[in-house]
């Protein structure tokens, strides 16, 4: 079959094992397991990304010791309890000519939290503070560095066992190995410090035991951060020199970017949509120069067309997609099928894949709640009773529920009382570094088109257009309106809210006060608008501080250009009232008035009111079920999972 994408689907031999194409879902936490094993929901997350055509599964980390559980869920291959589950995840992927390996990892002194809530004691190279997680580590003795070393061999080992291809040592993101690597880390005085040659003797010593403890087919590969984007990190000369020393003992070297260790470095562990796609493709072509063995690159590549240009420029040889494929499993076989617009490309929110690992949740996907879910919607099911079904509203929650309802069967007719689909997704985009979420937008339209859904525009549903057409069903995504809270209101200070802001509706003054009861990234992404307009911005916030709510990489992203745009930032903010020129607020945590004086316009993010009208309309007449804001004022991914779940019903 020919393709569109010769590189992206060129076979890839590593240590005899063959890739059937050069797309990798890299190892990422899910929070699936249970009891720190593999269980039945990651065997059917994998295998749904097997199933889908992926060419190398790389599983999430695999403790190597009893100090590496950097979190309460972790996997762990301490234990010959751990093989049986790991085989059979193998073998679900293998069926599909998936190579499967699984990542071994230490943390180091990156250590997020422990099973009982007690702070763990963490071991490092030396007793170096981590900034992120405030975590003094223990310098390792020899005996402890030698434990260590023998736990990567026998987690291998038993990996080995279990029927895994090979495994993938971290030594990326300021973790246990970076750790002994990194100079401004490593202070020690013995054998482990000094030269490049000695700061590499722990992940020799690694390597080494693991190769002793499987065979020679057995792939071995290491990840590494290319430049931890920090002061005190890894810049990339060192990590260059590090993999060219390590080479010889290596199948592959896996190249991202990033650290754990500071907030600013830990974006670029899931970097957000406000970072460029695929903004590691320099660095890899460096590294791929540089080395004789295979180079795999991850960092936003979430479309098949940059991936096929890494690969065509000679960049790297495999390309990490691990969002792509949590949002669209499918996208290795669509793509090389020539369906690429039927792939739901990510749009890098974060919202519910990393964001959902950092409040301890299962792994899932805005735009595919499928995902992490597999066990209850991996399979569709189509309707024995078909219904004519009417849904009111072409934002997210109702295309969701239109898609997956037409899906199974039903007759399906959408209504949008506005000439463009999308609801408040059409204002998220206009927001600055955002245009990636109107994809949310597009990737729900492809999906009704290629269900069948019938879709008329310009039209509002009210009773006599559903007594004309009589449904078995309305479905009401009717959405929301943004919410003016009551506040004592004196004199003629412009107030406004942030949807007219986003449609330009109104002329702002040159002083603008923005208040943010969300705590989302709608204030933030005012404020920044309005400073990059010209005017003169202050933001307060609800909260303890900005994007509160939003996940953490996207927050500290958008925290750090605020504060080079010089934004000033209230927290513990709340709306009291106004006059001319004067807005007042109130300490939410003191009750102690807060004044902001020569204020032009007061610009109102305060959240939304469900638009849920139409039920009470269509009371006696037809059974009615909502999705979505008119439900309650949620986000996307509520609303979007809402349509699922309504439409699964039926």
């Amino acid at each position: 079959m020919q393709t569109a994408f010769p590189h992206l689907f060129e076979a890839l031999q590593i240590r005899g094992k063959r890739l059937k194409n050069r797309i990798m879902s890299t190892g990422h936490d899910t929070c699936l397991p249970t009891d720190n094993l593999v269980n039945d929901k990651l065997i059917a997350y994998q295998r749904d990304r097997a199933a889908g055509g992926v060419g190398l599964i790389v599983l999430q980390v695999a403790g190597v010791h009893d100090s590496a559980r950097y979190t309460s869920h972790v996997l762990m291959a301490t234990d010959d309890a751990c093989i049986d589950g790991y085989r059979q995840l193998a073998e679900a992927c293998h069926a599909h000519g998936t190579v499967v390996l699984s990542q071994l990892f230490h943390p180091g002194r990156e250590i997020m939290e422990s099973a009982d809530g007690l702070l763990a004691v963490a071991y490092s190279a030396s007793s170096v503070p981590n900034r992120r997680f405030r975590v003094v580590a223990r310098a390792t003795d020899q005996p402890m560095i030698d434990d260590i070393v023998q736990g990567y061999a026998s987690a291998a080992r038993r990996l080995h066992q279990a029927g895994l291809d090979g495994v993938e040592v971290v030594a990326s993101h300021g973790y246990l190995p970076a750790q002994f690597l990194n100079p401004r880390v490593n202070l020690r005085s013995d054998g482990y410090n000094g030269e490049l040659e000695q700061r590499l003797r722990f992940l020799r010593e690694v390597l080494a035991a693991v190769r002793a403890a499987t065979d020679e087919q057995f792939i071995i590969g290491l990840r590494i951060s290319a430049d931890e984007r920090d002061s005190q990190g890894l810049s990339e000369d060192e990590s260059l020199a590090a993999a060219v020393a390590l080479q010889g003992q290596l199948d592959y070297l896996h190249i991202v970017a990033g650290t754990s260790a500071s907030l600013g470095g830990a974006v670029h562990i899931v970097p957000p949509m406000a970072i460029e796609p695929a903004y590691l493709a320099r660095a890899a072509g460096t590294f791929k120069q540089q080395l004789a063995i295979p180079l795999f690159v991850t960092g936003r590549i979430n479309q098949p067309q940059e991936a096929e240009l890494i690969l065509a420029r000679g960049q790297a040889d495999v390309c990490g997609m691990t969002r792509a494929l949590i949002c669209d499993p499918l996208m290795p076989n669509k793509t090389e099928r020539g369906q690429v617009e039927d792939v739901r490309a990510c749009i890098a929110c974060n919202q519910a894949c990393i964001g959902h690992f950092h409040r301890g949740l299962a792994i899932s996907c805005i735009q595919r709640p499928e995902t992490g879910r597999e066990l209850q919607y991996g399979q569709l099911t189509p309707t024995t009773k078909p219904k004519r079904i009417l849904i009111a509203g072409g934002g997210p929650a109702g295309m969701k529920a239109a898609a997956v309802a037409a899906a199974r069967g039903h007759q399906v007719t959408l209504y949008e009382a506005g000439p463009q689909l999308g609801g408040q997704v059409l204002l998220a985009q206009l927001l600055p570094r955002r245009s990636e979420f109107g994809g949310a937008s597009t990737n729900l339209q492809r999906e009704m088109a290629l269900a069948g859904v019938e879709v008329v525009r310009n039209t509002r549903v009210d009773r006599a257009l559903v007594e004309r057409e009589r449904p078995d069903l309305v479905i009401a995504a009717t959405g929301a309106t943004p919410y003016w809270p009551a506040f004592e209101r004196s004199g003629e200070l412009q107030v406004v809210d942030a949807w007219q802001v986003l449609r330009n509706e109104v002329k702002l003054g040159r002083s603008v006060l923005v208040i943010d009861w969300r705590c989302d990234w709608i204030g933030p992404g005012i404020a920044e608008r309005l400073v990059r307009e010209g005017h003169q911005v202050q933001l307060a916030v609800n909260g303890t501080h900005c994007g509160e709510n939003l996940p953490l990489y996207v927050r500290d992203q958008l925290a750090g250009e605020l504060h080079r745009l010089g934004i000033p930032i209230t927290p513990y903010a709340r709306l009291y009232g106004s006059d001319d020129n004067t807005v007042y607020l109130q300490h939410t945590a003191s009750g102690e008035p807060m004044i902001f004086e020569g204020i032009d316009t007061l610009v109102l993010c305060m959240g939304h009111q469900p638009e849920d009208s139409l039920a009470s309309e269509l009371a006696g007449l037809v059974e009615v079920r909502r999705v979505g804001d008119c439900l309650a004022p949620r986000t996307a991914e509520e609303a979007i999972h809402d349509g699922l779940t309504v439409a699964w019903s039926l």
